[in-house]
């Protein structure tokens, strides 16, 4: 059986190209500067991406092998390792991205047909095939080049990743008994995305271009004007990971 997911390979590759454009212009001082996440400066967000990559090998490594292979080996080990990564010198910061990305890209493109279909396990427990791990690293790079603060909003992500991701969030949310009932609905383009648990209220809609949509329903940094109807405020939702 073939499964292999395209065209999630190229959307990744994309998007790595973007982060590591992004932290190449970076001085050394930026990298301590603040990111859009709370508590983390860019540094700290350049060594989650690079924990990252090699936590996507190893699952790719329990789908070649059948060997069970966690992401990570423990929460507090990950946590460590970010923390550590973050005070290393800029240069071998960046080093260390350039080497992990590398080895992923590697490991994709190496990986036999056959292989997509194998069952891993990601971080937070849910099983998904192979196939999902190019998904995770496209949501990842491109997510996380938005939050190092250096410029790039989601207006700079590709629209059918936007779109991809408010996919993932839909089906996130869809059980989230916290998340209010929201339908985004894309300017100049049929789709329309539910957020919340189907069936509830009649959800409150809000209309907007897809990047600044995509990047609501994130909780990331929104770049254009959004529109809820009857000019209410925009609905709080959750975090979404």
């Amino acid at each position: 059986m073939n499964a292999r997911p395209d065209p999630m390979p190229e959307w990744a590759a994309k998007g790595t190209a973007a982060f590591e454009a992004a932290v190449h212009g970076l001085t050394d001082p930026g990298l301590g500067r603040p990111s859009y996440l709370p508590g983390w400066s860019r540094a700290h967000v350049v060594a989650h991406v690079a924990r990252n990559a090699d936590a996507l090998v190893n699952l790719l490594a329990w789908a070649r092998t059948g060997v069970e292979t966690p992401m990570y080996a423990s929460g507090g080990r990950r946590a460590r390792e970010i923390e550590e990564g973050a005070r290393r010198p800029a240069e071998e910061l960046r080093a260390e991205l350039l080497t992990a990305d590398s080895r992923l890209a590697a490991e994709l493109a190496a990986l036999p047909d056959e292989c997509w279909a194998a069952t891993v396990r990601t971080a937070r427990g849910r099983e998904v095939p192979a196939s999902q791990v190019p998904w995770m690293r496209v949501r990842e790079v491109w997510v996380h080049a938005v939050d190092l603060n250096t410029g790039t909003t989601f207006d700079d992500v590709p629209h059918e990743v936007c779109a991809a991701l408010l996919d993932d969030v839909t089906a996130a949310f869809r059980a989230r008994s916290d998340c209010p009932p929201v339908e985004l609905r894309a300017e100049g383009d049929a789709r329309t995305w539910l957020l919340g648990v189907p069936g509830g209220a009649v959800p409150a809609a809000v209309s907007g271009d897809l990047s600044s949509l995509a990047a609501y329903a994130t909780g990331r940094p929104v770049p254009g004007p959004l529109y809820p109807a009857g000019r209410g405020p925009l609905p709080k939702l959750p975090a979404w990971l």
